[in-house]
């Protein structure tokens, strides 16, 4: 007798089938490009290039996987990986969205609203993407205006901070650590910068576990 396929088994068929299919068009261009042009990369240069890129890549991607899916759950984490974008937009939206339902992300009505929120905050990425398209031209001099260029710098702290005043709150001894941890790195190694955001959001949520487990073990929390 055939099992019936579950709501979480088709979250993974679908989102296999799409991650998959992204990765097929992804590579289709720069192969186009070579059909249309009659070229091909140089591939010590190429295999140099990957050398140099890829582990990093590699870490991040396997470190991702490993905090993100906890927090969005099986369908968000697919859409979110399809759509980017994920630690200053998909993942506070569906962390509210779940905050707001109270639900958890691992439960199948959080899956379902963690879906929805990431879904939803794609669709107006886009529709903004091309409205800001189509307007960039008359918009220019009053975005370039050096008035608003401070307002411009805020628009990511004033995301997350007020993110982290909600959720910093319900338990401020677990944001204690990473708060350190991130202030102590981005003071005293000049190297990191705002580029260096997504690979430093999964080291400071690996982080903040392992602290979280052994406050807990010692009956801190």
């Amino acid at each position: 007798m055939k099992k019936e396929m579950t709501y979480l088994d088709s979250v993974h068929r679908d989102g296999r089938i799409w991650n998959l299919s992204v990765m097929v068009l992804l590579l289709a261009f720069p192969a186009a490009v070579c059909v249309i042009f009659n070229v091909l990369p140089q591939w010590n240069s190429l295999l140099m290039g990957l050398i140099a890129t890829a582990p990093m890549y590699w870490a991040v991607g396997a470190i991702e996987t490993v905090t993100y899916v906890p927090m969005l759950g099986a369908g968000g984490s697919y859409l979110s990986f399809v759509t980017g974008n994920i630690s200053n937009l998909k993942l506070p939206c569906a962390l509210n969205a779940l905050e707001q339902n109270e639900v958890s992300a691992n439960s199948e009505e959080g899956e379902v609203v963690s879906t929805i929120a990431i879904a939803i905050s794609s669709i107006v990425t886009t529709i903004i993407i091309i409205i800001g398209v189509l307007l960039i031209v008359p918009l220019t001099p009053i975005l370039q205006a050096p008035a608003l260029q401070p307002a411009f710098d805020q628009i990511l702290p004033a995301l997350f901070g007020g993110l982290g005043v909600a959720f910093v709150s319900k338990n401020w001894k677990i944001a204690v650590a990473p708060a350190i941890l991130m202030l102590i790195l981005f003071i005293f190694v000049p190297a990191l910068n705002a580029g260096t955001v997504g690979i430093m959001v999964p080291v400071s949520a690996l982080f903040t576990i392992g602290v979280a487990r052994i406050m807990y073990k010692r009956g801190a929390l």
